[in-house]
């Protein structure tokens, strides 16, 4: 039987990156070339986005490159951007060129973690649906606003662009990409040698946090938010925070999503399904008890507001997030 010629993924990675960004997707296209034994697998070719071959990670090992992505000369299947560098928004202008220029030649385009700025920075992502990190999006949305961030899946498509979640989640896009090529046995495969599930279950959102502005004390958010966390069990509508805030409930209205970009109402519940995460968690109250100090009603009122914020049910979350030093229910 005739071989069949291996496909070029070509993985960029950007300095100060976390090795999982590159090792956990190339690791997958590894794996996979490897069961193909030669039947339509993969090379894969590290190249560097700098003028130099070495990118430095934020696990103080250097990576060494192949090539600079200037120097590459075959055709690119899959390009895939790992991770960026914030300072190259203002000095990565002919890396951001290449990319720009090498996307109309390739047959698929992706990002892990923050790499989906590079793409966007090259103007590849406008008017498409993306992902990057859930602790950026906010970030993200603001400086290109005409990309359709959903911070939810691990990773998204959107034509031939494919972009991820947080550092993980490119092994998930790889998997992808994997079943795609090659059907989902062989990415099942590939999953069940890496001790990987082929598809995660839930999103990104069981990961993420409160963001960090909400809870500065310079801000009308984080004063409220300082106040909050110890009124939780009390009634926190929007006419008793302005009472608090000493402003009428119109002006107090106007004022928080101003500041905040979100209403009193869902900040809130934010609020409270924080404090109900750190529960369950660190503690070992019952899903009732923690329901009824976070102000989120009974069992089933916390579920379906738990579902909302997090795609996952509080027993759920309580399972795949308790800390060690807690036994886990039955």
């Amino acid at each position: 039987m005739a071989r069949t010629k291996k496909k070029l993924i070509v993985v960029v990675p950007m300095p100060g990156i976390f090795l999982l960004d590159v090792a956990g997707p190339c690791d997958v296209f590894a794996a996979a070339d490897k069961i193909l034994d030669g039947n339509g697998g993969y090379e894969i070719l590290l190249a560097s986005p700098l003028n130099t071959k070495k990118i430095p990670t934020k696990s103080s090992i250097a990576l060494h490159c192949a090539v600079t992505v200037t120097a590459i000369t075959q055709p690119i299947d899959t390009l895939i951007i790992a991770g960026f560098s914030m300072p190259l928004l203002e000095r990565g202008e002919r890396f951001f060129k290449w990319l720009k220029d090498t996307y109309p030649k390739v047959n698929r385009i992706g990002s892990v973690c923050l790499g989906a700025y590079a793409l966007a920075e090259a103007g590849i992502l406008d008017g498409k649906q993306a992902t990057t990190h859930w602790e950026y999006s906010q970030q993200f949305q603001q400086r290109y606003s005409g990309v359709k961030v959903d911070t939810d899946p691990f990773f998204t498509r959107d034509t031939n662009i494919y972009t991820s979640g947080g550092v993980s989640s490119g092994i998930d896009l790889a998997l992808a990409l994997v079943e795609e090529d090659h059907g989902r046995e062989t990415a099942l495969h590939i999953a069940r040698k890496l001790i990987l599930p082929l598809k995660r279950p839930g999103y990104q959102a069981q990961f993420s946090r409160l963001p960090e502005i909400y809870r500065q004390e310079s801000s009308m958010g984080g004063k409220l938010y300082t106040w909050m966390i110890r009124h939780l069990e009390e009634d926190l509508s929007i006419e008793h925070l302005a009472q608090h805030s000493n402003m009428s409930v119109r002006n107090f209205a106007r004022v928080f999503l101003k500041e905040t970009g979100v209403t009193p109402a869902k900040f809130v519940e934010k609020v409270r399904v924080e404090a109900a995460r750190r529960y369950l968690e660190d503690s070992d109250l019952s899903i009732d008890q923690i329901a009824e100090k976070c102000g989120l009603g009974g069992l089933i009122s916390m579920r379906r507001t738990f579902m909302r914020h997090v795609n996952m049910s509080p027993s759920d979350y309580r399972r795949s997030f308790r800390t060690s030093l807690h036994a886990v229910e039955n």
